[in-house]
Order: structure tokens, then C-alpha cells, then sequence
């Protein structure tokens, strides 16, 4: 797999230029990029405006990424694209990390069609139904363990809010605020590991996937953990949204329903405890989480001819999308390379007199802009390739990085007018001629959330570097 500025451990200082090695040739020769000049200054000027009509054209990302090389290529690179399309391609898609995509996006998708979500949704409820807020705080909880295992921020706003919404609109909650904790929820499939976002962002920048899931983890539990706050707050101030269940908890339902769970919990456990241990790699894991899936599936019963069908047809779908992106991603790259473009980039950001914290801020805003008009998995293909050399000029870790795309990424996920997450929930409500805006003004309380997450990221790095940094 092509390699991306500096993504082998190479860490430039903001003084100077980084080192840049495009992706390698046939041959395995790496090309070294002459320093910046005016035709990559143009070259820079040229990719920008092509990307924006490209974007604006509606023409999906995959297939414009792909035209927005090959006319680079022809108009400005000296270095011919078309002979390393194939090693490109072949390299890309046979890299043993990217089976990781595949096998976590089937774990999960065994575990949603598995039964599993009315047994999780059940036992969280009775833990946490007493606590102010009531049971909204069972979609976060049911939404943090369930993306645990499924990866997808999609796949869990969906499975839970299905499960969910008839529940809470009977007791009566604030039909706003449910789809709010909904939203929030759903959007720790990207954050809490496993997570195919973290596999291909991984995959770009070669950046170890391992440590990546491990990363997640502490911000994951502290977001879940600040939504509820959250969600307690609203309760114990407006408790009116969000009535508590007067019924008593009886020990003998409590212990029933969480022993029905408490497989999924060892599942999580063994697929994240053999990285975090170095008994497997992520690959190897997702293995092992693939087993254990089918071996809960066929105990919840959920193992059946046509769920089975659907769990390859939609994995097979998920992978596809996921492995164009990730093909023409790489030859952009290394069209990019060939016009020096990222040192460009990176020497102007070295000639600005502004901070390591100023740049870094400058390109969380330019994210959070991007994240309104594409999704995740686009929005990183088209930036990681330029973005990347400028984080490792500055100095910053780039699982630490990962971990802030990821936050960045969850925003994404729940701001309009792109926001997935937020039509997923409102195409399953029970009246679709309800306002949109329902959604909306429900996610609001949580994208501040986020965005206090993001600046404890930057202002204690150690949240997300410290689990990884324990790794045997």
C-alpha cells in the first residue's frame, strides 16, 4: 500500500520541511519530490477548484476522485499515472489490514439481525430507569455497548431506534429528546471500538489500527458519559420530558435480563482485550469477534436463511463502497505526490506566523464545514492526503489526530444537512410528515458535547494516548 507523507514514523518539526515519499511504483522504487515550486503552488489552485466543481456536480466521490486524478495527471503531472494504476489497485485491496473492514462490518451486522438489540435495550433499561432522565439514558448505554460491537454509527442510530421510539413514545417522552439521545447514541459506532472508520483512516496514513481502537476507547466512555450528564440535567430540571417508571425493579428480572447480555459484554472484552494484549492483530480479532457473532446469533435464535442473506448481502455492499473509496483514494494520492502538492502545503503552513494550536484549529473548522455536505468515509479520502504531512510537520501524533477526525466525524454524522444519522432516525419514526427540524433541535444539546470533547482532546492529548500507550 502506498505510503502517505510521513506515515512511517517520520515526524517533521514546524522549521522545516518533512521528508514526503509518494506511493511506490511497480518496481518498489519511491520517488523523491524535488522542493516546492510555482507549478505546485498552481497544481495546489488547480486541484481545488476541480474538487469543488466535482463536489458540487453530484457526481458520487469515488468516481470524481478517480476523474480529478486522471485529469491531473494529464494536465500537470510529469510522472504518468495510468502504469501504476494497477500495482495501486493491487496493493490497496490485498493489504491484510483492510480484511479488518470486511470481517467487523460482518461482526456487526450478524450481531443487528442477531436478535440481540431487545435483550440489550431490556437490561440496560432496568439499570438505569431510576436515574433522572429515565430511560433515555438507556439509548446512550444500549448505543455505546451495541456500537462496541458493531462499528457503524448507522447500524446503531437504526437497530436501537427501532427498539427504542415505540418504547418512549408510549410512556410519553419529548419526542425531540428521544431522537436527540438517538442521534448522540448512534454516533459512537465510529468512536467506540471496533470502528471501520478507524480501520481506514488506519489504512490511509498506515497508522497502527490497534492502537487506534485502543484510542478510542476513554473518549468513547467520556462522551457516552457527558451525554448523560447531560440527559440527567434535562430530567432533574424538566422532568416532565422525560417521566421515570414508577414501577419497582425486581431482582430476579434484573439479573435475568442483564445474564442475556453478559455474552455480548465477554464478546467485546475478548475482541478488544486480545488487541490490547497483542494476542491478535485487529484482523485476528475481527476473526474472533465473527465467531463469537454467529455463536450469538444462533443462541438469540436470529441465525435464520434469510437473516444470513441479508448480513452477507449488506456486508459485501459496505465493503465495496468502502474499497473504492480507499483505491481511488490512492490514486489521487499518488497524483498528488508527483506534484509535490502536500510539501507545498506544508511549507506554506511553516511560513505562516501562527501557532501549532491556530493551524490545528483552522483544520478542525475546515472538517466541520466539510462534515456538512459529506460523509465520513469521503470527507477523509479527499483530505487525509494533504492534511497528514501538515499534522506530522506539527509535530502532533497521528492516532492522537485519528482519535480528533473521528470527533470531527461524529459531528458529521448529526449536522444538516448531510447528517446520516439524523434522516436514518426520522426515516424510521412512526409519521414521516413530522418535521425534520424535530431532529435537529433534538441533537443540538450533544453537538456542543462533541465539540467539549474536541477541546479536551486537544488540551489533554493523554485522554486518548494513554490507554495505547499501555499496549503489550
Amino acid at each position: 500500500m502506498g505510503v502517505l507523507p510521513g506515515a512511517r514514523g517520520h515526524r517533521g518539526r514546524l522549521s522545516g520541511t518533512p521528508e514526503y515519499q509518494t506511493p511506490q511504483s511497480k518496481g518498489g522504487r519511491a520517488y523523491d519530490a524535488s522542493p516546492p515550486n510555482s507549478h505546485s503552488a498552481m497544481a495546489l489552485t488547480v486541484t481545488a477548484a476541480l474538487l469543488l466543481v466535482l463536489l458540487v456536480s453530484g457526481i458520487p466521490v469515488a468516481i470524481g476522485l478517480a476523474i480529478l486524478a486522471l485529469v491531473l495527471d494529464a494536465a500537470l503531472s510529469s510522472r504518468p499515472l495510468w502504469p501504476a494504476m494497477g500495482p495501486l489497485t493491487w496493493t490497496s485491496s490485498t493489504n491484510f489490514i483492510f480484511v479488518a473492514v470486511p470481517v467487523f462490518i460482518l461482526m456487526g451486522e450478524i450481531l443487528m439481525r442477531g436478535g440481540l438489540t431487545n435483550h440489550l435495550y431490556q437490561a440496560v433499561s432496568l439499570w438505569v430507569k431510576k436515574i433522572p432522565g429515565g430511560l433515555l439514558h438507556s439509548n446512550i448505554v444500549a448505543s455505546a455497548i451495541f456500537a462496541a460491537v458493531a462499528g457503524s454509527s448507522v447500524a446503531t442510530a437504526a437497530t436501537i431506534g427501532s427498539v427504542a421510539l415505540p418504547e418512549l413514545r408510549r410512556r410519553r417522552y419529548n419526542e425531540r429528546l428521544v431522537l436527540g439521545t438517538l442521534a448522540a447514541g448512534g454516533t459512537l459506532g465510529i468512536l467506540i471500538p471496533p470502528s471501520v472508520t478507524m480501520v481506514v483512516y488506519g489504512l490511509l496514513t498506515e497508522t497502527s489500527i490497534g492502537r487506534l481502537f485502543i484510542a478510542g476507547i476513554v473518549p468513547g466512555l467520556l462522551t457516552a458519559l457527558l451525554y448523560m450528564v447531560v440527559v440527567a440535567f434535562i430530567g432533574w430540571r424538566w422532568p416532565a420530558l422525560a417521566p421515570r417508571d414508577p414501577s419497582p425493579i425486581r431482582l430476579s428480572d434484573l439479573a435475568v435480563r442483564t445474564g442475556l447480555v453478559l455474552p455480548v459484554i465477554a464478546l467485546i472484552v475478548a475482541v478488544l482485550g486480545s488487541m490490547y494484549m497483542g494476542f491478535a492483530t485487529p484482523t485476528e480479532a475481527a476473526a474472533v469477534g465473527v465467531v463469537g457473532a454467529m455463536i450469538l446469533a444462533v443462541a438469540y435464535r436470529g441465525a435464520t436463511k434469510r437473516n444470513l442473506v441479508e448480513v452477507c448481502t449488506a456486508t459485501m455492499k459496505t465493503t465495496g463502497f468502502v474499497l473504492l473509496l480507499v483505491v481511488m483514494a490512492m490514486y489521487l494520492t499518488f497524483v498528488l505526490g508527483s506534484l509535490q502538492l502536500p510539501e507545498t502545503l506544508v511549507t506554506f503552513v511553516t511560513q505562516l506566523e501562527m501557532s501549532r494550536l491556530g493551524v490545528l484549529l483552522i483544520i478542525i473548522g475546515v472538517y466541520l464545514v466539510l462534515g456538512t455536505v459529506m460523509s465520513v468515509f469521503e470527507m477523509m479520502v479527499v483530505t487525509i492526503p494533504v492534511v497528514i504531512p501538515i499534522i506530522l510537520a506539527l509535530d502532533y501524533d497521528p492516532v492522537w489526530f485519528g482519535i480528533i477526525i473521528v470527533k470531527v466525524a461524529e459531528i458529521a454524522l448529526i449536522t444538516p444537512p448531510i447528517g446520516l444519522v439524523l434522516y436514518v432516525l426520522h426515516g424510521i419514526r412512526y409519521d414521516r410528515s413530522l418535521p425534520m427540524s424535530d431532529v435537529y433541535i433534538g441533537a443540538l444539546p450533544f453537538l456542543v458535547v462533541d465539540l467539549i470533547v474536541i477541546a479536551l482532546l486537544i488540551a489533554f492529548p493523554e485522554i486518548a494516548l494513554w490507554l495505547p500507550s499501555t499496549m503489550k
